[in-house]
């Protein structure tokens, strides 16, 4: 099921996107626009095909099947000008644990080609916009959790990218630290920026505009969250996603075997 918006500009537009590896396909017919300045979040169990989808979105992997555009760019003719338009953060935060926070930002600054007063004017903002003023000489390795997070999304977002991409930012990390990076995040959108964010979290599911529900590799779902719930007349995402599962699981052949 994909969901489709029209008259707007968007920064994600994938038609039957998918993605094999030898005989095994791990994603396959995905489908849905994604408008400009919105959150997107993905929500589906470990081995959906969340992770495989978000790589071939950010020109990581070449898709095996379909179409997708990325802020314009085709996913297979331009995935170098996708990679310099996002800011891309992983599961594992990809900082350089015996390096300060400051070091870290400089070196991410390198990689995006970013110098003199460009550099420093978007490295001031970032550090500001992170509230990471106070941490700039400590070394990552001393960091919370929290605080690691908070500077792998400064890296992720000091070139300004249009899309902000992240492969379940907030595992692991305290709740506390959760809803400041959620806060960061909100208001990141506000300012412009597309975000695409995959999370287990309910709570974080909530408060994007749209949602993604993946299972066994398809896009079983997309759109607002409020709107999916009262469609299917569901009180919380949770029982929501519990229906979609359920409904895909029963007409799925991989459940089928032995019947």
């Amino acid at each position: 099921m994909g969901g489709k918006v029209k008259a707007v500009e968007l920064a994600i537009q994938c038609r039957g996107l998918g993605k094999r590896f030898g005989k095994y396909t791990a994603v396959q017919n995905v489908s849905f626009d994604l408008p400009a300045g919105t959150i997107m979040g993905f929500v589906g169990p470990n081995g959906a095909g969340k992770t495989t989808t978000i790589r071939m979105l950010c020109g990581v992997s070449i898709p095996s099947e379909g179409t997708a555009q990325v802020l314009g760019y085709d996913v297979y003719k331009q995935p170098e000008e996708i990679k310099q338009h996002i800011g891309y953060m992983t599961q594992k935060f990809s900082l350089y644990d015996d390096l300060t926070v400051e070091e870290n930002i400089d070196f991410y600054g390198g990689i995006y080609n970013l110098s003199g007063e460009t550099a420093a004017n978007d490295k001031a903002r970032t550090v500001a916009r992170i509230n990471l003023a106070e941490r700039m000489d400590q070394l990552v390795a001393s960091l919370s959790g929290g605080w690691k997070q908070r500077v792998a999304l400064a890296c992720a977002i000091l070139h300004g990218p249009k899309l902000l991409v992240l492969d379940e930012p907030t595992a692991g990390v305290d709740p506390v630290s959760r809803r400041v990076f959620w806060q960061i995040i909100r208001q990141l959108a506000k300012e412009g920026m597309t975000v695409l964010v995959s999370t287990h979290y309910m709570d974080e599911a909530e408060t994007c505009d749209y949602l993604g529900f993946i299972f066994y590799g398809q896009l079983i779902a997309f759109g607002p969250p409020a709107e999916m719930k009262a469609r299917e007349q569901k009180a919380t995402l949770d029982d929501l996603f519990v229906y979609f599962v359920e409904r895909e699981a029963v007409d799925d052949p991989r459940n089928q075997r032995g019947r």
